[in-house]
Protein backbone atom coordinates (compact mmCIF):
# COMPACT_ATOMS: atom_id res chain seq x y z
CA UNK A 1 0.00 0.00 0.00
CA UNK A 2 2.49 2.57 -1.16
CA UNK A 3 2.33 6.27 -1.88
CA UNK A 4 2.50 5.92 -5.67
CA UNK A 5 -0.85 7.31 -6.79
CA UNK A 6 -1.81 10.79 -5.75
CA UNK A 7 -3.67 12.13 -8.76
CA UNK A 8 -7.02 12.95 -7.20
CA UNK A 9 -6.73 15.86 -4.79
CA UNK A 10 -9.05 17.74 -2.51
CA UNK A 11 -9.37 21.44 -3.07
CA UNK A 12 -7.52 23.63 -0.57
CA UNK A 13 -10.85 24.76 0.88
CA UNK A 14 -12.13 21.20 1.32
CA UNK A 15 -8.87 20.06 2.92
CA UNK A 16 -8.87 23.00 5.33
CA UNK A 17 -12.50 22.39 6.25
CA UNK A 18 -11.99 18.67 6.87
CA UNK A 19 -8.86 19.24 8.96
CA UNK A 20 -10.78 21.77 11.06
CA UNK A 21 -13.51 19.16 11.49
CA UNK A 22 -10.89 16.66 12.60
CA UNK A 23 -9.60 19.03 15.28
CA UNK A 24 -13.14 19.71 16.48
CA UNK A 25 -13.81 15.96 16.55
CA UNK A 26 -10.78 15.43 18.81
CA UNK A 27 -11.56 18.17 21.33
CA UNK A 28 -15.37 18.18 21.47
CA UNK A 29 -15.60 15.33 23.98
CA UNK A 30 -13.40 16.83 26.75
CA UNK A 31 -14.81 20.31 26.16
CA UNK A 32 -18.33 18.91 26.45
CA UNK A 33 -17.37 17.15 29.67
CA UNK A 34 -16.08 20.46 31.08
CA UNK A 35 -19.38 22.14 30.23
CA UNK A 36 -21.36 19.33 31.86
CA UNK A 37 -19.20 19.44 34.98
CA UNK A 38 -19.63 23.19 35.35
CA UNK A 39 -23.39 22.83 35.04
CA UNK A 40 -23.37 20.38 37.96
CA UNK A 41 -21.17 22.69 40.04
CA UNK A 42 -23.52 25.63 39.39
CA UNK A 43 -26.62 23.62 40.30
CA UNK A 44 -27.70 24.80 43.78
CA UNK A 45 -29.44 21.49 44.43
CA UNK A 46 -26.29 19.40 44.05
CA UNK A 47 -24.63 18.19 47.25
CA UNK A 48 -21.00 18.91 48.09
CA UNK A 49 -19.79 15.40 47.20
CA UNK A 50 -21.36 15.55 43.74
CA UNK A 51 -19.86 18.98 43.15
CA UNK A 52 -16.40 17.75 44.13
CA UNK A 53 -16.77 14.83 41.73
CA UNK A 54 -17.84 17.26 39.03
CA UNK A 55 -14.83 19.48 39.73
CA UNK A 56 -12.52 16.48 39.40
CA UNK A 57 -14.12 15.74 36.03
CA UNK A 58 -13.60 19.35 34.94
CA UNK A 59 -9.92 19.24 35.92
CA UNK A 60 -9.33 15.93 34.14
CA UNK A 61 -11.20 17.03 31.02
CA UNK A 62 -9.34 20.35 30.93
CA UNK A 63 -6.01 18.49 30.96
CA UNK A 64 -7.24 16.19 28.19
CA UNK A 65 -8.48 19.10 26.07
CA UNK A 66 -5.17 20.95 26.49
CA UNK A 67 -3.19 17.83 25.51
CA UNK A 68 -5.31 17.29 22.41
CA UNK A 69 -5.04 20.92 21.33
CA UNK A 70 -1.25 20.94 21.75
CA UNK A 71 -1.06 17.76 19.66
CA UNK A 72 -3.37 19.07 16.94
CA UNK A 73 -1.41 22.32 16.75
CA UNK A 74 1.66 20.39 15.65
CA UNK A 75 0.03 17.52 13.76
CA UNK A 76 -2.40 19.63 11.74
CA UNK A 77 -1.54 23.29 12.37
CA UNK A 78 1.23 25.68 11.39
CA UNK A 79 3.27 25.20 14.60
CA UNK A 80 5.70 27.98 13.75
CA UNK A 81 6.81 29.74 10.61
CA UNK A 82 7.53 28.07 7.28
CA UNK A 83 10.70 25.98 7.51
CA UNK A 84 10.61 25.97 11.30
CA UNK A 85 12.30 23.25 13.31
CA UNK A 86 10.57 21.31 16.09
CA UNK A 87 12.23 19.58 19.03
CA UNK A 88 11.61 15.84 18.67
CA UNK A 89 11.71 15.34 22.44
CA UNK A 90 9.02 17.97 22.94
CA UNK A 91 6.94 16.36 20.19
CA UNK A 92 7.29 13.02 21.96
CA UNK A 93 6.03 14.44 25.25
CA UNK A 94 3.08 16.05 23.49
CA UNK A 95 2.31 12.76 21.72
CA UNK A 96 2.41 10.83 25.01
CA UNK A 97 0.06 13.31 26.68
CA UNK A 98 -2.31 13.03 23.72
CA UNK A 99 -2.36 9.22 23.74
CA UNK A 100 -2.60 8.85 27.51
CA UNK A 101 -2.19 5.43 29.13
CA UNK A 102 -5.67 3.94 29.30
CA UNK A 103 -6.15 2.15 25.98
CA UNK A 104 -2.93 2.67 24.05
CA UNK A 105 0.61 2.87 25.38
CA UNK A 106 3.23 4.84 23.43
CA UNK A 107 6.97 4.28 23.20
CA UNK A 108 8.82 7.18 21.58
CA UNK A 109 12.25 6.21 20.26
CA UNK A 110 13.56 9.31 18.52
CA UNK A 111 16.85 11.16 18.96
CA UNK A 112 16.92 14.40 20.93
CA UNK A 113 17.24 16.76 18.01
CA UNK A 114 15.41 19.40 16.03
CA UNK A 115 13.70 18.30 12.83
CA UNK A 116 11.87 20.18 10.06
CA UNK A 117 8.29 20.63 11.17
CA UNK A 118 6.93 18.79 8.13
CA UNK A 119 8.79 15.66 9.21
CA UNK A 120 7.50 15.92 12.77
CA UNK A 121 3.96 16.52 11.54
CA UNK A 122 4.28 13.44 9.34
CA UNK A 123 5.53 11.32 12.24
CA UNK A 124 2.62 12.35 14.47
CA UNK A 125 0.15 11.59 11.69
CA UNK A 126 1.78 8.20 11.16
CA UNK A 127 1.22 7.53 14.85
CA UNK A 128 -2.49 8.30 14.44
CA UNK A 129 -2.68 5.86 11.52
CA UNK A 130 -1.01 3.14 13.59
CA UNK A 131 -3.45 3.71 16.45
CA UNK A 132 -6.32 3.31 13.99
CA UNK A 133 -4.93 -0.16 13.22
CA UNK A 134 -5.43 -1.36 16.81
CA UNK A 135 -9.02 -0.42 17.69
CA UNK A 136 -8.88 -2.58 20.83
CA UNK A 137 -5.75 -0.85 22.07
CA UNK A 138 -2.19 -2.03 22.49
CA UNK A 139 1.37 -0.75 22.16
CA UNK A 140 2.54 1.79 19.59
CA UNK A 141 6.28 2.25 19.08
CA UNK A 142 7.61 5.26 17.19
CA UNK A 143 11.16 4.94 15.86
CA UNK A 144 13.30 7.44 13.95
CA UNK A 145 16.56 6.29 12.36
CA UNK A 146 17.99 8.91 10.05
CA UNK A 147 15.43 9.57 7.34
CA UNK A 148 13.50 6.37 8.04
CA UNK A 149 10.38 6.76 10.18
CA UNK A 150 8.54 3.70 11.45
CA UNK A 151 5.54 3.29 13.72
CA UNK A 152 4.68 -0.24 14.83
CA UNK A 153 1.32 -1.06 16.41
CA UNK A 154 0.88 -4.27 18.39
CA UNK A 155 -2.56 -5.22 19.63
CA UNK A 156 -5.39 -7.71 19.56
CA UNK A 157 -6.74 -8.16 16.02
CA UNK A 158 -4.43 -5.50 14.59
CA UNK A 159 -5.18 -4.74 10.94
CA UNK A 160 -4.81 -2.11 8.24
CA UNK A 161 -8.23 -0.43 7.94
CA UNK A 162 -9.55 -0.91 4.42
CA UNK A 163 -10.45 2.74 3.89
CA UNK A 164 -7.00 3.91 4.98
CA UNK A 165 -5.49 1.43 2.54
CA UNK A 166 -7.65 2.96 -0.20
CA UNK A 167 -6.51 6.46 0.70
CA UNK A 168 -2.85 5.43 0.49
CA UNK A 169 -3.42 3.57 -2.78
CA UNK A 170 -5.15 6.61 -4.27
CA UNK A 171 -8.33 4.65 -4.99
CA UNK A 172 -10.64 6.26 -2.43
CA UNK A 173 -13.61 8.32 -3.58
CA UNK A 174 -12.75 11.82 -2.39
CA UNK A 175 -16.42 12.51 -1.70
CA UNK A 176 -16.20 9.79 0.97
CA UNK A 177 -13.48 11.59 2.91
CA UNK A 178 -14.63 12.76 6.33
CA UNK A 179 -12.97 14.12 9.47
CA UNK A 180 -11.54 10.67 10.14
CA UNK A 181 -10.26 9.75 6.68
CA UNK A 182 -8.81 13.16 5.92
CA UNK A 183 -6.04 12.35 8.41
CA UNK A 184 -4.30 9.60 6.35
CA UNK A 185 -4.91 11.70 3.23
CA UNK A 186 -3.08 14.57 4.93
CA UNK A 187 -0.30 12.23 6.09
CA UNK A 188 0.19 11.13 2.49
CA UNK A 189 0.46 14.76 1.39
CA UNK A 190 2.99 15.44 4.16
CA UNK A 191 5.10 12.50 3.03
CA UNK A 192 5.08 13.78 -0.53
CA UNK A 193 6.14 17.24 0.62
CA UNK A 194 9.08 15.65 2.47
CA UNK A 195 10.00 13.52 -0.60
CA UNK A 196 9.21 10.34 1.31
CA UNK A 197 7.12 7.29 0.45
CA UNK A 198 4.43 6.43 2.99
CA UNK A 199 3.13 2.90 3.50
CA UNK A 200 0.94 1.00 5.95
CA UNK A 201 0.98 -2.79 5.90
CA UNK A 202 0.93 -5.89 8.06
CA UNK A 203 4.27 -7.13 9.37
CA UNK A 204 3.34 -10.51 10.76
CA UNK A 205 0.63 -9.79 13.32
CA UNK A 206 1.66 -6.13 13.70
CA UNK A 207 0.66 -3.03 11.80
CA UNK A 208 3.67 -1.17 10.40
CA UNK A 209 3.47 2.42 9.16
CA UNK A 210 6.65 3.51 7.41
CA UNK A 211 8.00 6.57 5.60
CA UNK A 212 11.37 6.53 3.89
Amino acid sequence: MSDLAFDAKLSDLDLAALLCSRVCHDVISPVGAIANGLELIDDPEMDAETKETAMAMVRSSARTAAAKLKFCRIAFGAAGSAGALIDMSEAGEIAKAFVGEEKVKLEWNAPRENRPKQQVKLLLNMMLMAIAGIPRGGLVTVTVEGDIFTVRAVGDRAKVPEQIAQVLAGTVDLTALDARLVQPYYAKALARSASLVLSMEMDGADVLVKAS
